[in-house]
This record gives C-alpha cells, structure tokens and sequence, in this order.
C-alpha cells in the first residue's frame, strides 16, 4: 500500500504556464505504524518543447531518468539542511500547430471538448432563465400594469373614486422623496456604474484580442488601465446624481467617490502584504510596484473624478419627476416577514447568481487553480446574461414592494441588485472547502481577502444596475398616469 501526496510547481516558458511536480510524500505498509513518512524531490526535469516558424507552440514536461549517473529523486526525509544536484534536459520537436492556437490546444490536452460542453450548457440555462423572466415580466407585469393604467385613467375622467388594489398609486406622493444618506447612495452608484464601465471594456478588449488575455497579468494590467482612464464616467454619474437628489457637500462627495473602491482595496492589501512578507513569501508586491499603482490612481484616477464631478455638477438639470412630493411623509403599512428587505434582497439576488454559477467555477478555477481560462466570447455572453436578469428582476421586486405601498425604494433596489455579490461571497467559501486544496494561514488569508473584495466590487456594480432600471421603471409608470 502506497499513498502519494504531490506538490508542484508553476512556471512559464514563452508565456506558456507549465505545471509539474517538486517532489511527493510516500507513506508505505512499515511506516504507517509509527506516523511517518518519507519525502522526495525530483532531481531531474525533462522539457518536450514544440516549435513552429521559429516560435515555441507547445511545452510538456516530465520527470524521466536523469542523464549520466544522477538519481531520479532525492529523499529528504528529517533533513533541514543538504546540498543536492539539479539537472534538466530539453528536447525539440518541430509542431504544426500555429501560434494563434497555442493556448486552445493547451485546453485541448485538458479535455476541452467537455469544457467547451459544459461552457454552452451554462449559456443555454442563462438564455433559457432570460426567456422566461421576460415573459414573466411581459404577461405578469406589463398586463397587471396597463390595466392599473385603463382602470386610474378611465377614474380620473369620471370622476369616481377607485378602490386601490395595488396601491402604488396611492404613494406617488412619496416615491420620489428623496432617500436617506444621499451621498453615500450617489457614490455607490456612480462607483457602480464606473466598475460595469471597466468590466465591459475588460471584456470587450480581450474579445478583440487588443491585448493578449492569456499572458500572465495581461488581465489585471487591463483592468487597472480601464479602471483609471474611465474615472471620468465615475466622477460624472455620481455629481451628477449628487445634485439631483439636492446634495451641498461636494467636496467629501467626490472623494468618497475616488475612495470607495482604491480605499478597501488598500486596507486589504496592506494586511495580507505584511502576511507575505513575515512569510517570506514572492506573493508580496515589490516596492516599485507599489509606487506605480499610487501614481496611477493620484496622477490618473483622481484628477478624472473630479473632472467627471465638475461637469456632473455643472450640466445636470434637477430630477425631472413626474409627481410632486408631498411635504409629510406618508405611513408605511405593515409588511409581512417573507417580503421583508432581507428576504426579498437575497430572493433578488439568487437568480442572477443562478445564471453565472457553473461559469464562476472556471473563473475561480483560472484565478486559484492550474488552469487557463480562455473562452471570453462565452464570459461575454454570461456577462450579458446576468445583466438583463438583474435589470428583469430588480424591476419585479420594485413593482411588488411598490403594491405593499412601501415608497422606500431607493437602497432597496441598490441592494436588490447588488445582493448578487452576497451569492458571489458565498461561493468563495464553497469553492474554498469543496473544490479547493487550499490550505495555510496565508494561502486563506489572500483568498479570502482578495474574494470578499471581488464580491464587494461585484456588490456595487450590479446595485447601480439595479438602481437605474428601477429609476427607469418608476419614472414610466407615474409618468403614465395622472397623479393629483
């Protein structure tokens, strides 16, 4: 009886990722009994590279029997200090395969075809979830709607008075009062809407192949550029929404703007860089890059909010509504506890999450596993997916807290939508303990660190979405009636 426990290593020839094994744990029948084991390192590395027109396509490595006399592994078994020979050999081969298709065939030697399956299946059951929140939302809604229309508008002209049903006419003195923490609320949406800005661009860039989405960093160097050169659209919704919700403090408004997202960012990394680096680990961020990241965001980032916020304040007229507020607010009913903010905000958010499950295994599995993820146009389509279901299903969860006559819609809809990000969070715990190996203090310390500010990023983005389709959809249905 014999049980294995691999480690391995990570490195890239010509940006192609090629994974093996440092060494393994053996554990055999004579020394089961004392809870021992005994450990080796692999001597001798064998690289297999194929080339093509002078460049390199394809790279395999192995661990075959080592040149001359030197042994295949080395037991280090109890020993904290030994000098060992290394070696390695390379072997080249002329390849057919062309250099676009270098990193398909890298998922081809992965089973890409049942990737490719699995891929398609995730569309088809996003497509299949749209299809049938839009007939919901056209048969339920559109219908329930343009009666409440014909029923108010045929009143009005008679003259007689009409027994609500619905209700959400009666608060139309009120769904435009303007919301508590109106500063806050501005800038978590118009952060929001700069993160769908630089999430769409992203994908919209590797699409294009503008930039090469399988070279190691090529994302993330793609979404601090976009990040930093789209600023201007962040400083512009949210002086924009600022004023017309009636907001004087400009000053703090755009700097909580610039700060909301760099500032957790910051806290985050400044614990688990101090990890790293007590670790000893290459993981931490090198001084030099450090100071390019600040003067990204103090030379780039920073002066277009503010310049996006002069011209949001500067060229933005007031809220145009379609009702007038009342000056006395009016009292809410009571509501039951199933349509309570906090059941109906994870309601909100567990359908959209729904749509990019199986697509956020592949994800998580190129961020945090061996794996490449490659497949953009299909990351496109998921993206575009979980779009029009938080925009569907926000709006229904408007329209039936609007029919409990609960005017309080502002933050319920930044949180319906963004309570996907909450689902996103809870993944990251599944993935961690079910289809992860992870495991050490600092492995689960930049994990969870990293994840819970993905999620919180995840949070705004789709909130803004969600606050704007309600927006729409409340101006459209008071706008279509008459309101005394």
């Amino acid at each position: 009886m014999l049980s294995n426990a691999t480690f391995f290593f990570e490195l890239f020839i010509d940006a192609l990722p090629v994974w093996g094994y440092v060494g393994e744990v053996q554990e055999d029948d004579q020394l089961m009994h004392t809870g021992n084991s005994r450990v080796f390192v692999y001597s001798h590395l064998h690289f297999d590279i194929g080339h093509n027109d002078k460049q390199i396509v394809q790279v395999n490595v192995s661990f075959g029997p080592p040149p001359q006399f030197f042994p295949e592994k080395v037991e280090i078994t109890g020993k904290s200090h030994m000098s060992m020979t290394m070696s390695y050999s390379v072997q080249w081969h002329q390849s057919e395969l062309l250099w676009k298709n270098r990193y398909s065939h890298l998922h081809k030697e992965a089973s890409l075809p049942a990737t490719l399956e699995v891929h398609w299946l995730s569309i088809i059951n996003s497509f299949v979830l749209v299809v049938l929140l839009t007939v919901f939302l056209s048969i339920i809604l559109v219908r329930v709607i343009k009666n409440d229309f014909t029923r108010y508008m045929s009143a009005g002209e008679e003259g007689e008075f009409v027994d609500e049903e619905t209700g959400w006419k009666l608060i139309h003195g009120d769904v435009f009062r303007a919301p508590e923490l109106g500063m806050l609320l501005s800038a978590c949406v118009g952060v929001g809407v700069h993160l769908l800005v630089t999430m769409s661009l992203v994908v919209l860039l590797a699409i294009c192949n503008v930039f090469d989405p399988t070279r190691r960093g090529a994302v993330l160097q793609a979404v601090i550029i976009c990040y930093a050169i789209s600023a201007f659209v962040g400083g512009y919704i949210t002086a924009s929404l600022y004023k017309q919700l009636n907001g004087q403090d400009w000053t703090w408004n755009v700097v909580l703007a610039a700060t909301l997202v760099p500032g957790p960012l910051a806290m985050i990394w400044t614990v688990l860089n101090t990890i790293a680096w007590t670790h000893g680990s290459t993981a931490a961020l090198p001084f030099g890059t450090v100071m390019v990241l600040t003067t990204i965001f103090l030379f780039i980032t920073c002066p277009l909010t503010f310049v996006g916020a002069l011209a949001g304040k500067n060229t933005s007229a007031e809220m145009e509504t379609p009702c007038r507020t009342n000056l006395a607010k009016r009292e809410i009913p009571p509501i039951p506890w199933y349509r309570q903010p906090p059941v109906s905000t994870l309601l909100a958010g567990f359908l959209p999450f729904s749509a990019i499950y199986i697509e956020l295994h592949y994800i998580f599995s190129s961020m945090w596993g061996h794996k490449m993820y490659t497949l953009f146009g299909i990351l496109a389509l998921a993206f575009a997916m979980l779009l029009l279901v938080t925009c569907f299903i926000t709006i229904a969860f408007t329209y039936f807290q609007l029919i409990l006559e609960d005017y309080r819609w502002w933050w319920r809809s930044f949180f319906g939508g963004g309570s996907t990000g909450i689902f996103v969070l809870g993944y990251c715990f599944y993935y961690y303990f079910k289809r992860s190996d992870m495991h050490g203090f600092m492995q689960t310390s930049f994990y969870f660190g990293y994840m819970s500010y993905m999620s919180y990023c995840f949070f705004l983005a789709l909130g803004a979405l969600g606050f704007y389709s309600s927006l729409f959809f409340m101006k459209y249905i008071y706008g279509s009636i008459k309101c005394d």
